[in-house]
């Protein structure tokens, strides 16, 4: 027995999708959609007001902070991997 998808579901799924800071994948296995459903229907809603220009502004610059944290710890791991070979190196 399939869930009828309603115009209000939707809304919600894309508001997720795009403020959550959950991947689109994560949002569209939690709500039990394919991913290809969940892209649809952020095409079709991306220019409406189901998310406000204020919240859509906050999850991009949410995602780019994310995008610098993750690259700034992958580099501090590198630092600490190379610290412990110089340190390990005899004179």
């Amino acid at each position: 027995m399939g869930l009828k998808r309603t115009d209000e579901f939707r809304q919600d799924a894309v508001r997720i999708a795009l403020t959550s800071g959950l991947t689109r994948k994560q949002v569209a296995d939690d709500l039990g959609v394919g991913m290809s459903t969940l892209n649809k229907w952020i095409t079709a809603h991306r220019d409406t007001d189901v998310v406000s220009k204020e919240d859509l502004s906050l999850a991009q610059e949410n995602d780019r902070l994310r995008r610098e944290n993750r690259i700034l710890k992958e580099e501090r791991e590198v630092l600490k991997k190379a610290t412990v070979f110089f340190a390990s190196q005899k004179p």
